[in-house]
């Protein structure tokens, strides 16, 4: 893969397509590849350049020992818009690629045209305090759970009650959560300061920006995608239904329609 160097880092880029740009910002602990299931398809169909790329943590882009801060990921991100020439482009962001969305539009506004951002949130309530901070107990004590846990629990967590009482789309969801549950690669990016209170930073994007909530994300639920939507003035809400934080790869056409029809009109 191509890469480029931002903030002192490499960072491993894709592009497809032909068209107007749109940079696409993977969540923790995955990589870039992940959105070309099924978002980047969509994109290139409709005409549009799609950019993934694999943040700090994930190989092959560089994977700088310690802590990596929102910040770092934010300036790593900026860097890669910049050395590439795509500002102002339009951007999708999901779980932690969002909130990198989200501070990006507020620290560079010139790098962000328009704003998708898919299982977000401004602030951690008790429970999503306490879940980052437990994953942080956790890492730091260097304890690996079996694999096999490892997978059931990413299963509760990122996928709906719909996935989880199919049989047969469980098993697949386990085997591939199993087979990825040694990796300890992206361990820095748990430090990524995201529970801290952002409504008040993010009323000063001025960019157009669509939240999509997924309704049975226990991650980023849908009171706290509105509280996001809320705070920005320029934001519509759209809720997909029976699906988790993964709602994309779940219910990805649904998701699909939801960022063409926004991104068509900015």
């Amino acid at each position: 893969m191509p890469h480029v160097l931002s903030n002192g880092i490499r960072l491993a880029y894709q592009r497809s397509g032909h068209g107007e740009s749109v940079l696409l910002i993977m969540g923790s602990a995955a990589a870039g590849r992940v959105w070309t299931m099924h978002q980047t398809p969509a994109l290139v169909r409709a005409g549009y350049e799609t950019i993934t790329f694999d943040n700090r943590g994930i190989p092959p882009s560089d994977a700088p020992p310690g802590r990596y801060s929102l910040a770092d990921m934010v300036a790593d991100t900026h860097g890669l818009i910049k050395e590439l020439g795509l500002g102002p482009c339009r951007v999708i962001g999901t779980s932690l690629g969002a909130m990198i969305a989200q501070e990006l539009a507020i620290a560079s506004p010139d790098s962000v045209r328009c704003a998708v951002l898919l299982g977000t949130r401004a602030r951690a309530d008790a429970f999503r305090r306490a879940h980052t901070l437990a994953d942080r107990a956790l890492a730091e004590s260097g304890h690996r759970p079996p694999a096999a846990h490892k997978a059931v629990m990413s299963v509760l967590q990122m996928l709906s009650p719909r996935t989880l009482d199919d049989d047969n789309a469980v098993a697949s969801w386990l085997d591939l959560f199993e087979l990825s549950a040694g990796d300890r690669t992206a361990a820095g990016q748990a430090w990524a300061d995201i529970v801290d209170d952002r409504r008040m930073e993010l009323r000063k994007i001025s960019a157009p920006c669509r939240v999509i909530a997924f309704a049975d994300d226990v991650i980023t639920p849908p009171h706290l995608c509105a509280e996001v939507a809320e705070a920005i003035p320029d934001c519509d809400l759209v809720e997909i239904p029976e699906c988790g934080h993964l709602g994309y790869l779940e219910r990805p056409g649904e998701v699909n329609s939801a960022i063409l029809e926004f991104l068509d009109k900015n």
